[in-house]
């Protein structure tokens, strides 16, 4: 019995030692409304899309987080088809609307992410939204690769209104929407996410 308790007792005793070994890592929260640079890896066009189908980026500008790198370079952002509207002889262009839903690290590290295509380009040197760009997070693919803000319609995913002067002045009716891979563009975080330091 004597050695029993003694047994507990020093087990009980090495517990906080254990403890202080597995810390865990602090965490650092990439705000919502933050924007990713990304680069497109594979072609994209509303001729041959169908909703779901998968695509990746490569991320073209590490993500920090109070100062601290937290999504590198080089990581593989992988997004999805939400909604095609092929170009038609008497249609508007063609579009694609796309969704971002994970980010693998180089150290293999997954992590879900809730993400939208930005309109805008307007952010800080940690790719923090500035000011009112933050609402232009309803973007679809259009033309000649352009990305092409508008007002999401319900549940489907379709944007509604007229494409931008700029962009009507460039692309003509029917056009399918492609874009090239290598194409560089920004998302828009939808919800913050919370990461470890990259190591």
């Amino acid at each position: 019995m004597f050695l029993l308790t003694c047994a507990v007792m020093l087990t009980c005793g090495s517990l906080p030692a254990s403890a202080q070994k597995k810390q865990k890592a602090p965490k650092y929260t990439v705000p919502t409304d933050t924007v990713i640079r990304l680069r497109l890896n594979e072609k994209l066009s509303s001729k041959n899309a169908k909703v779901g189908d998968p695509f990746t980026s490569t991320v073209v500008t590490p993500v920090y987080a109070r100062g601290v790198e937290v999504i590198p370079a080089g990581s593989t952002v992988t997004g999805s088809v939400t909604h095609v509207a092929r170009a038609g002889r008497k249609s508007q262009a063609g579009s694609i609307n796309v969704t971002f839903k994970s980010v693998e690290l180089p150290n293999d590290a997954h992590h879900p992410i809730n993400a939208s295509l930005a309109a805008s380009d307007s952010a800080d040197n940690e790719g923090e939204v500035k000011g009112k760009s933050s609402k232009k997070r309803n973007a679809k693919f259009i033309g000649r690769g352009m990305v092409v803000g508008g007002i999401f319609n319900g549940a489907t995913g379709a944007v509604t209104g007229a494409v931008t002067g700029a962009a009507r002045g460039l692309i003509k009716k029917g056009e399918e929407a492609e874009v090239s891979s290598g194409t560089e563009f920004d998302i828009i975080l939808n919800r913050g996410v919370t990461l470890s330091a990259y190591r």
